[in-house]
């Protein structure tokens, strides 16, 4: 099973727009033809932004929601970075150390957020191209 870790921005627009490449790509992690990898920091960070009253997701949806991808998730082992790391959201910080922890790769609509200088050798593609990659394997 192929595995990683699911930038918020990539969750929150499965939500808004299910077909869409991030609405197909949570639809296979429902289904178990992937798993998220996450952590608590980054289940966090899933529901701070999908409660925030901008998106107007029902409470109840959320929590179910977060429910079946933590009950389908990899939590990645905790890996220690450099403090020199300097990402343009330092909040991002969270889904390289996930990443880093079950070397898997970040799949994010915001590549440039990731970039190659900070997360070396982990690989940072978009939904679509982590798509495609799915359903070749």
């Amino acid at each position: 099973m192929i595995s990683a870790v699911f930038d918020t921005n990539v969750i929150v627009s499965a939500v808004l727009s299910p077909s869409g490449s991030p609405g197909r790509l949570l639809d296979a992690i429902l289904d178990g033809f992937c798993q998220p990898v996450v952590s608590d920091a980054v289940l966090a960070e899933y529901e701070e932004v999908l409660c925030r009253p901008k998106f107007r997701f029902p409470p109840f949806r959320v929590h179910t929601l977060l429910d079946a991808i933590r009950a389908r998730a990899l939590y990645a082992p905790f890996a220690p970075l450099p403090h020199s790391i300097a990402l343009p959201d330092p909040d991002d910080i969270i889904f390289v150390q996930a990443a880093a922890g079950a070397h898997v790769p970040i799949v994010t609509g915001n590549v440039r957020h990731f970039p190659r200088a900070v997360t070396g050798r982990i690989p940072v593609v978009s939904p679509s191209a982590f798509l495609a990659q799915l359903t070749r394997d």
